[in-house]
């Protein structure tokens, strides 16, 4: 008999739903794009009502594509745009504010400043991270001093602070459940990733103590209940992570040293270290790869802001193409591929460099410079940060002969072959490339009882094609060199 999991992958540009099988196949989806706002340089947001209703929407599609009822469904799992944060009030239910994106910069200055007190050893040694705009925590400040009547309310106990899956939790339940689970705390800068609670301590430091934090679980567990007015009868949501933790889980990294990158609007490479916190001296993250029955599994991770967001400027920005399936054949047309550079640091720079005020940049741009070319150089950025990251990594003692990688980016073969001809390693891509929501929806599977094991999940996991390099040491190393001094010429620190 045939058992089924939704999977709620609400991601930077676009909400999705996928419904999965047993056996981690994709029997029905639904996706919607929703709108970007920039009010200033620097600054991201959406509209929350967007990440609601187009989740409601692509939720129903989903049934809908796969010929089933609500009733149907085993269990759900939430999956989501990480750091992302909104304040809501808990009377109303309404969002005080827009929701402030994980590449918004707005709080730089602010970052700036704690750096320059010295508190930057003691925020990586609690919670992993670095001091930077990227993580949720100064921007639950700027919206406690920047919007009218908020403060007064959250001094009411008023106001809650979720990322996007306490918030989706909080609508799918009709205001029940006020939950998180330990990957998307620990990407707020405010989480002890050690002891595993919320840290004190930083909260006072950063004055944000008066809102409502949520109750953090287990990467599998029993979240709350979707209530039957939303889609028709009651859906257990028993899985949340963040996007690219579940990543991670979908691509059965389940051993330490194995490491996974996805391609979504940015790049995240993360490495299993165990039950180990490894801690980064080159500007790499700690953070919680998932929590289950309590034991936390942690990792290294590097951060990229723009990826596939650089594909989406290349055809909505400056309309180079239509869709971007078309990447592909253009790039194979490009004379000039191995000299124009673009360094997509449109919201700064993230991992290793961590530069928030650094802008984009295109390099080496001639008379003969041809669309295909730029398209070209567009594609490859995301594997000279790859390549970043991965020396990040090797410089921290992390080695590796093979890397997984997954999203909407890696369908294209000449990115995946490039990729691993820069790296000069193995690269291996799923049969099921859509791992963000396979991952919790293994998540949400394993508290249902679908699944009874890690091993289990590790023996569904299939490649579909593995890359090894064609290039030579010196080709490649040149290559790079070049890209080094194209992101040398764009860094403000």
């Amino acid at each position: 008999m045939n058992q089924f999991l939704l999977a709620i992958d609400q991601g930077t540009t676009s909400s999705r739903a996928i419904i999965f099988n047993q056996f981690g196949q994709i029997i029905g989806q639904g996706q919607q794009e929703f709108a970007q706002h920039f009010p200033e340089d620097g600054w991201v947001e959406h509209n929350p009502s967007d990440l609601w209703q187009t989740t409601l929407q692509v939720c129903k599609e989903a049934l809908k594509d796969a010929g089933l009822n609500a009733s149907d469904i085993t269990s759900a799992g939430i999956t989501n745009q990480r750091e992302t944060t909104l304040l809501w009030d808990m009377e109303t239910g309404k969002p005080v504010y827009s929701a402030i994106v994980w590449q918004d910069r707005r709080t730089s200055d602010y970052c700036q400043s704690l750096v320059e007190q010295g508190y930057s050893d003691k925020v990586q040694q609690k919670t992993g991270l670095l001091i930077d705009p990227y993580f949720s925590a100064t921007k639950i400040r700027w919206m406690l001093h920047h919007v009218v009547g908020v403060k007064e309310r959250a001094e009411q106990g008023k106001i809650a602070f979720g990322t996007v899956d306490s918030y989706l939790l909080w609508c799918l339940t009709d205001g029940q459940q006020h939950r998180t689970d330990a990957t998307n705390a620990a990407r707020t800068m405010i989480f002890n990733i050690h002891s595993q609670d919320w840290d004190q301590e930083l909260i006072e430091l950063l004055g944000i103590g008066t809102v409502k934090l949520p109750e953090v679980m287990d990467s599998s567990a029993d979240f709350g209940v979707i209530n039957e007015k939303w889609l028709g009868a009651e859906i257990p949501v028993q899985g949340i992570a963040g996007d690219q933790q579940a990543a991670l889980f979908g691509q059965a990294c389940f051993a330490p040293g194995m490491v996974k990158s996805t391609y979504g609007t940015g790049c995240f490479l993360i490495l299993n270290t165990g039950d180990q916190v490894l801690k980064s001296e080159h500007k790499l993250l700690s953070t919680v790869a998932y929590r289950l029955d309590g034991q936390v599994t942690y990792a290294l991770e590097g951060s990229i802001f723009v990826a596939g967001a650089a594909i989406q400027w290349l055809r909505d920005g400056l309309k180079l193409f239509s869709h971007a399936s078309e990447t592909e054949s253009l790039a194979q047309q490009a004379l000039n591929a191995d000299t124009v550079y673009l360094v997509p640091a449109f919201t700064g720079l993230g991992a290793p460099y961590w530069d928030p005020d650094a802008r984009g940049a295109m390099i080496g741009l001639t008379r003969d410079t041809s669309v295909s070319d730029i398209v070209s150089a567009g594609l490859r950025s995301v594997c000279y940060q790859t390549k970043d990251l991965v020396d990040a990594m090797a410089k921290d003692g992390a080695h590796f002969n093979s890397l997984r990688v997954d999203g909407g980016m890696v369908v294209n073969d000449l990115v995946v072959q490039f990729l691993s001809d820069l790296l000069g390693i193995a690269v291996e891509r799923p049969k099921v490339t859509e791992t963000t929501a396979l991952g919790v929806a293994y998540l949400a599977g394993l508290k249902a009882g679908v699944y009874d094991s890690l091993e289990q999940i590790s023996e569904l996991w299939q490649a579909e094609h593995a890359f090894h390099p064609e290039m030579g040491h010196d080709s490649r190393e040149k290559l790079y060199q070049g890209w080094r001094n194209a992101v040398h010429r764009v860094r403000t620190s």
